[in-house]
């Protein structure tokens, strides 16, 4: 996602990079690492069974882990950074976080031969800002609990949504770029990369300006408010990938690219027919989209509220991916009105055997099982690979089918439930 439209992020400038040569060394080291596990045979075995997934051929369920509690993660100093320079510490997270997760939890995750090296893209984002209360439990921790002030009340604050402007700092890209390529020569390739999937998803941002109680009695008491505001959200995001196709500035995602809320990417059905290299469209690419505050939300409302104006957005891309957190169960009847559908999300509290019914083999089905089994005090394997067994034993035959683990708010600090779970889920699937 390039940026987080309830926010404002500055643009990212950089007139050089000046690293000691000790921070070189560890950058590189680390490149030799990546280097190393990206020539691994596993690499064509997972992108050839992620892609027979994605094709609607799947050979088995595929396993992937991501929204990590890193800051609970650090075992003998694997995750401890030695740089100094700000932008050499980044990317020196980004190298350990991934050599760790390939050492600790793999799963099917796929590594790159090369390093991307992401273009210097900037949005002004959408216009509003959200002003929140912050209660933290753990001051380490991403994960915090949240109080949004209203500031959409009238329809006259709809107004308040802005258009985005789009930029791209030549000069910074190519710093990073002649900086990376210096570092990392002869030991891995440097790719530069443009925006590739955009996470879209109106009312998670809507609702944090506009209040949660306050836009459910909307939806009933002042629906023409409510659907102004989400049609002029859509526009916001049309308006800024416009910009993005006019400046040439999107990248192919039918790669180890995260889609929606779900796995990789890989499919043979994209770029498809219509594909210049040189000037990557979005029929080029996948789609997503959810409404995740709609859990309790009638599929006639959801339509009406969200899925009618996604669809503007939707019809855009060669395939596309829908839902995260709400359940969908009942909901597929709409859903199948999206024309290039290809994965939905089944999330902890959607009734999967309804699901199993509705759909059968029509759509992959983005599995997550609860990441609650790895808080607390007590650690149950048995009850994580029981849940896994019986989910495969529904669906085997039938769907297809990822199991992503997800939203791992804490492992109270043990890292090794995770590993283990990586290693019980991959013995089940395989």
């Amino acid at each position: 996602m390039l940026h987080d439209p309830g926010s404002y992020t500055p643009p990212l400038k950089i007139d050089e990079i000046n690293l000691e040569e000790s921070e070189k060394t560890v950058l590189r080291r680390l490149g030799e690492e990546i280097a190393k596990i990206a020539s691994s045979p596993l690499q064509k075995e997972k992108t050839h069974l992620w892609t027979n997934l994605n094709d609607l051929k799947s050979i088995r369920p595929m396993v992937w882990i991501n929204e990590i509690p890193w800051h609970e993660m650090n075992v003998n100093d694997e995750l401890t950074i030695r740089t100094k320079n700000l932008w050499a510490r980044e990317f020196e997270q980004k190298l350990r976080r991934e050599i760790y997760q390939w050492n600790h939890m793999r799963a099917d995750m796929v590594v790159n031969n090369f390093l991307e090296c992401p273009l210097a893209i900037h949005s002004t984002d959408f216009g509003l800002i959200e002003d929140v209360d912050v209660v933290k439990t753990d001051e380490n921790s991403e994960i915090y609990s949240r109080h949004f002030k209203v500031q959409i009340q009238e329809p006259e604050d709809i107004d308040k949504i802005k258009m985005p402007v789009i930029s791209h700092d030549v000069k910074t890209t190519e710093v990073v770029y002649s900086t990376m390529k210096e570092i990392f020569k002869d030991i891995i390739p440097i790719k530069k990369v443009a925006q590739k999937h955009i996470w879209f998803t109106p009312w998670d941002y809507l609702i944090r300006w506009w209040g949660i109680e306050e836009a459910m009695l909307d939806l009933v008491l002042r629906p023409d408010m409510v659907n102004a505001a989400v049609e002029r959200m859509v526009e916001a995001w049309a308006v800024e990938l416009d910009r993005f196709i006019a400046m040439n500035l999107l990248s192919l995602d039918n790669n180890n690219t995260r889609i929606g809320s779900g796995g990789y990417g890989y499919t043979d059905s994209l770029p498809g027919e219509k594909y210049d290299p040189d000037h990557i469209r979005p029929y080029n690419m996948w789609g997503c989209s959810n409404a995740q505050i709609f859990a309790q939300v009638s599929p006639e409302m959801h339509w009406e509220f969200a899925l009618k104006h996604e669809m503007r957005w939707l019809e855009k891309w060669g395939l596309t991916y829908y839902g995260c957190c709400e359940p969908l169960d009942n909901k597929i009847g709409i859903l199948q009105k999206i024309p290039n559908l290809r994965k939905i999300s089944v999330s902890p509290w959607a009734k999967l055997d309804t699901i199993i019914n509705e759909v059968g083999n029509k759509y992959v089905l983005s599995i997550k099982p609860s990441p609650a089994i790895f808080s607390g005090q007590d650690w149950d394997p048995g009850y994580a690979r029981k849940y896994l067994k019986e989910t495969m034993i529904k669906t085997r035959g039938i769907c297809h089918v990822e199991f992503i683990m997800k939203d791992i708010s804490t492992v109270s600090y043990h890292p090794q439930r995770l590993w283990e779970w990586e290693k019980l889920a991959m013995e089940i699937v395989g």
